[in-house]
């Protein structure tokens, strides 16, 4: 038994890849049941994505074990008869649906909106899209990066000397998932006053249009087009990476105040015409870096840092990924946590981002979770599980016919 505030709900994860996944590994980190539908003998795509593999036969992609964590795995041919009436079967039981198929492909199997509503009129169904689910470019595939450059990403990331340049993370991915997550929280929360479910739709696009922040409204707004500014932003100086003798830190002068103690580390005057309010500073940014860096030059990333903290200025290093994990800060926060997977045997994982605790600091989600599954491994479980319930209450009926295109 899970632990959590959704540990009464079960979830279907239909989905592939990383957004859909994510999703519902949120939603599995909460307390949900989370079964994952796979396609016999293949599964989710991201099975096969690497190097790297893991495991005795080196067919375990560490990839796929990023978002599906907390989930059980059942393969089911969805175009055959026993797979069609066994999601029909789950769907009658379950509280949320997951899907990210190109729009009109799971109505084409015959899971059309009206189907749904039929074997379970308090389902909730998220439909994570590339594009969107309607539109003139709503049947297009959606891919991460093709959805970081259509979106506007790729155009603010870089450098002029470097072009477009791609996020180091699946950004588009990671924010459908966790907007179609919030999404189905809040469907929850209205079934729970009016007895019905809802569908919930997201895409790359509009996850990746969310994050435009202060860039969007530049052009909304003021009319003009923001241009990549590499490790530096666009509006504050200084904010940004500067480089000491044995690397980089980075720093965040958010006000005059801090600015008034950032200074004089820096070796400057707060008050010289040229740097002494943001406006000014981001006027004369180039020059501003090559001072500070300058300061910097002849002193380590840990003595700078030293300072900068000691007078109470926000910064920190660049680390990377492999320091990360061997933080103590990571560790602190529950970021990386231990399971015992099918094939692979003790692994590590990141762990979930959300942590939630009674007044008096109890935990209230889950204590332990379950490795990514093996493809499959939960399949007769699951079917068995499905016919002691339907044993044990009124038999349910379903509606079969499909295209099986």
């Amino acid at each position: 038994m899970t632990t959590g505030p959704l540990k009464d709900l079960l979830v279907l994860d239909l989905s592939r890849a990383l957004a859909g996944p994510i999703a519902a590994m949120m939603l599995g980190d909460l307390g949900a049941r989370v079964i994952k539908v796979e396609t016999p003998g293949h599964g989710d795509d991201s099975r096969s994505w690497g190097p790297p593999f893991v495991g005795p036969e080196h067919d375990q992609s560490s990839y796929f074990m990023s978002a599906n964590r907390n989930k059980e795995s059942i393969e089911l041919d969805l175009k055959s008869e026993h797979g069609h009436r066994a999601l029909c079967r789950l769907i009658a039981r379950a509280d949320v649906l997951i899907e990210n198929f190109r729009p009109g492909a799971f109505d084409r199997l015959g899971f059309t909106a009206a189907v749904l509503e039929e074997l379970n009129p308090r389902l909730i169904t998220l439909s994570i899209t590339g594009f969107g689910h309607d539109g003139p470019e709503g049947t297009r595939a959606g891919y991460d990066q093709i959805a970081q450059g259509e979106a506007g990403l790729m155009a603010l990331t870089g450098t002029a000397e470097s072009g477009p340049t791609r996020i180091g993370v699946p950004i588009a991915d990671v924010l459908a998932g966790v907007h179609g997550a919030a999404g189905v929280s809040a469907a929850l929360a209205g079934r729970a006053s009016t007895g019905r479910g809802s569908i919930v739709r997201t895409s790359l696009l509009a996850a990746a249009i969310s994050a435009h922040t202060f860039h969007g409204t530049k052009w909304t707004v003021a009319e003009q087009v923001a241009q990549p500014s590499g490790n530096h932003h666009p509006q504050i100086a200084p904010y940004g990476s500067f480089r000491c003798s044995d690397g980089f830190i980075q720093v965040a002068v958010g006000s005059e105040a801090i600015w008034a103690k950032f200074a004089p580390i820096a070796g400057l005057s707060a008050s010289e015409p040229r740097f002494a309010v943001n406006v000014d500073r981001v006027a004369h940014r180039d020059e501003l870096i090559a001072e500070i860096e300058a300061s910097f030059a002849d002193r380590t990333r840990e003595q700078v840092l030293a300072d900068l903290t000691g007078a109470g200025v926000p910064a920190g290093a660049i680390r990377t990924i492999d320091e990360v994990y061997e933080w103590e800060q990571t560790r602190s926060q529950g970021l990386l946590i231990d399971v015992e997977h099918a094939a692979a045997g003790r692994v590590q994982l990141p762990g979930p981002s959300l942590r939630m605790e009674s007044a008096t600091g109890e935990s209230l989600l889950r204590e332990t979770h379950d490795a990514p599954p093996m493809l499959g491994q939960h399949t007769q479980s699951v079917l068995d599980w499905l016919d002691d319930e339907e044993n044990s209450t009124a038999p349910t009926e379903y509606a079969y016919s499909h295209s099986g295109s």
